[in-house]
């Protein structure tokens, strides 16, 4: 008898119907010998209907209270699920984060998973039951409501596959798996069947929506298998596995883009030590997320500093970085949120070199400039205007083969 967590997303427990389908698809498992973890969201846009009520109560809510709102969403959902699972004449309970002993931080609104008591869902499973968890929440060691942040659900599923040791954990989506590109953009993209955990690190955190980067964090971490799969149809997704050497024979699996971001240049910085750590301090203490940096080579002991963060953290940064340059005698602040980050992905990258001159011909050749550059060992990224994102997209997965499969090794 294998322990299995599932989660489903916003999408799939939309209404009573798509709840009442979820609970049939969970009793399937059940019914073929798997004790049930299941792990889910609040309804489609409930969330986003708490946070508009939390703003038309004040402009800048209080982030515990925020917190403590947002966490009713999960507990509409997972009430509802175990009432349908009950009807069905199944035996099933649901648990709140804090009664399953989700530990976090105390990080509002964006809080990171410390550890889990296990023993409550244990001793819910000795007895037969379905458990149902409210994903995206948590309790910090003042007793305090928290909650983990947009995909939080994923991370909340995942962290409780590694507590309890789950063979698979099963990510259920309104999208039948992995895709080589976004399928909106791409019509020829390809469902993969198999990506490494590295792989969907860059693909999680280059935009692509399937999982939350954490949670792809953790699982790699604990081994803890995934698989990306659709609420709507009984297709194999996609499996998140640790790297294999087959992997390793494809150069590029995917092409993933991202529009949420922003660049801020910082001009004639005094080029000498301690600038840069002044100029990041802040923004770091204010819990925003730096991405890309370039530093322009020095220039009569001046340089320029340009670099990215969320478009969601723009006007806060700029405010900050603003402040900072009047401290270090720079130059002046640019602020530019019409860009988009395009980026190749591939573990076959390792060990072989040509791709990111291949990249910047085929970008060269639709006239779309490159305005900053980022590499790792799997992932090549360029910053470019936004309004050639789409087509981007379309002229990469094309020239890279992935249409039909992922360009292979050359023999």
């Amino acid at each position: 008898m294998s322990l299995m967590v599932q989660k489903y997303g916003g999408t799939s427990v939309g209404n009573i119907e798509k709840i009442r389908n979820v609970a049939a698809r969970v009793l399937e498992s059940y019914q073929q010998g798997h004790k049930m973890v299941v792990v889910l969201s609040a309804m489609s846009g409930q969330t986003d209907s708490l946070i508009k009520l939390a703003h038309q109560m004040c402009e800048d809510p209080d982030p515990r209270e925020l917190d403590v709102l947002l966490a009713t969403g999960e507990q509409v959902s997972i009430a509802l699920f175990t009432m349908a699972v009950k009807s069905m004449g199944y035996d099933a309970r649901s648990l709140l984060g804090f009664q399953v002993g989700i530990r976090t931080d105390q990080i509002y609104g964006k809080a990171r998973i410390q550890e889990i008591d296990t023993k409550r869902l244990f001793d819910e499973l000795e007895k037969n039951r379905i458990v149902t968890v409210a994903g995206f929440q948590g309790l910090d060691e003042d007793g305090n409501i928290t909650t983990l942040g947009r995909g939080g659900s994923d991370t909340t599923a995942v962290a409780l596959a590694a507590a309890l040791k789950a063979d698979v954990c099963e990510i259920f989506t309104d999208v039948k798996g992995v895709y080589s590109a976004d399928p909106n953009v791409c019509p020829k993209a390809r469902k993969m069947d198999v990506v490494s955990y590295d792989e969907m690190l860059e693909l999680a955190s280059l935009g692509a929506k399937v999982l939350e980067i954490r949670s792809v964090e953790l699982a790699k971490k604990y081994n803890v298998p995934i698989h990306v799969r659709s609420t709507f149809t009984k297709e194999s997704g996609t499996m998140v596995i640790a790297e294999t050497k087959d992997m390793e024979k494809v150069l590029v699996s995917g092409v993933a883009y991202n529009k949420n971001e922003a660049r801020i240049t910082v001009k004639k910085v005094p080029d000498r030590p301690g600038t840069a750590a002044k100029l990041f301090q802040p923004i770091l203490s204010a819990g925003i997320i730096v991405d890309m940096i370039v530093q322009n080579p020095s220039e009569s002991g001046m340089t320029d500093m340009t670099f990215t963060v969320l478009k969601a953290d723009f006007v806060k940064t700029m405010k900050i970085v603003r402040n900072i340059a009047e401290e270090i005698k720079a130059e002046e602040v640019i602020g530019d949120e019409n860009i988009a980050k395009i980026s190749v992905v591939g573990v076959g990258m390792r060990n072989h070199a040509g791709v990111a001159q291949k990249m910047f011909q085929i970008l060269a050749a639709e006239s779309i400039n490159i305005m900053m550059i980022s590499t790792s060992e799997i992932k090549i990224s360029c910053i470019i205007e936004e309004k050639y994102t789409e087509l981007a997209v379309r002229v990469l997965h094309k020239a890279f083969e992935l249409e039909n499969g992922a360009l292979q090794e050359e023999k």
